[in-house]
């Protein structure tokens, strides 16, 4: 457990983060000298919010973690099967494909039950794009507690676990951006690029619910959720927020939430209106896209 511990305090993204700050640095330059009238670059108060919201991550997400450490040391000492090593180069592999499988259906599902949701909206928030969008976090972190437990359960080292995570994560850092167009055929085949993700960060219709991946772009031409991107996305949620308040971004849809299941008259509707899809409504069932349901938001 000590150890486990001891290589959470060596985040990697903590690490990251002054190259997270040199390639922002370096995306401003290029949105002056270039002059690129497509690209929306970036807004003060915006950037502001996104800046602020990482940084409550970072420090909310030292505490879900450890806690996930201490579950998941338990579920690998008593219940894994095996244990497999953390020094060789395969058993990283087989992690970093695993934590990238489980991070497409977690996304996936961040977009399909409200619940889920409400924490994940704060991401999409943003009515811009750029270096400094993808810092724009949820704080509240539980369902990712959940969604990695089959990782300890066969038998990979808990600090491994959230190492791999760090690593997507990192990664994911440089999908956001307006100055990469299109990358070579091969590697748009396979891998997430900041045009697979301009579409996922899209509230146009044909953009909504697209390309969740994390790394591998294969999972969404896999299970049906690929698109490419087309004309030029427009983001944020389809019915903005309205604030660059970062308690207001990221708890808005709870209380939402709560004044739609405060007002249902029957139970299954309040279930509807915490577990169904964004958008659910008791007369009309769910409405395709990221809609909590009494505001008609998307992102």
């Amino acid at each position: 457990m000590l150890e486990a511990l001891r290589h959470q305090f060596g985040d990697p993204v903590g690490y990251a983060l002054p190259v997270f700050a040199l390639f922002i640095g370096i995306e401003l330059v290029a949105l002056r000298v270039l002059d690129d009238e497509q690209a929306k670059g970036y807004h003060g108060r915006d950037t502001r919010a996104s800046l602020m919201a990482g940084l409550g991550s970072l420090v909310v997400g030292l505490v879900f973690r450890t806690a996930a450490l201490l579950l998941y040391t338990v579920l690998w000492d008593h219940l894994a099967p095996w244990h497999l090593p953390a020094d060789t180069w395969w058993s990283w592999v087989l992690l970093l494909l695993g934590v990238d499988f489980l991070f497409y259906w977690y996304h996936r599902f961040a977009h399909r039950v409200r619940l889920a949701w409400a924490a994940h909206q704060a991401h999409h928030s943003s009515e811009y794009f750029n270096l400094g969008t993808a810092l724009r976090q949820k704080w509240n972190q539980w369902f990712e507690v959940l969604v990695w437990i089959p990782l300890p359960l066969l038998g990979f080292s808990p600090w491994t676990v959230y190492a791999a995570f760090s690593v997507n994560l990192i990664y994911q850092f440089f999908v956001h951006t307006e100055k990469v167009g299109r990358l070579p055929r091969w590697f748009e085949f396979v891998f997430n690029t900041p045009s697979h993700h301009r579409v996922h960060h899209g509230s146009d219709p044909e953009y909504l619910d697209r390309n969740y991946a994390g790394v591998l772009i294969v999972w969404d031409r896999l299970f049906g959720t690929f698109r490419a991107e087309g004309r030029r996305p427009t983001y944020g949620l389809t019915t903005p927020v309205g604030t660059y308040n970062v308690l207001r971004l990221q708890f808005h849809e709870y209380g939402a939430i709560w004044r739609d299941v405060r007002s249902a008259r029957a139970w299954r509707d309040r279930v509807g209106f915490v577990l169904g899809p964004p958008g659910w409504r008791p007369d009309q069932g769910a409405v395709s896209g990221r809609e909590p349901g009494g505001s008609v938001h998307r992102g």
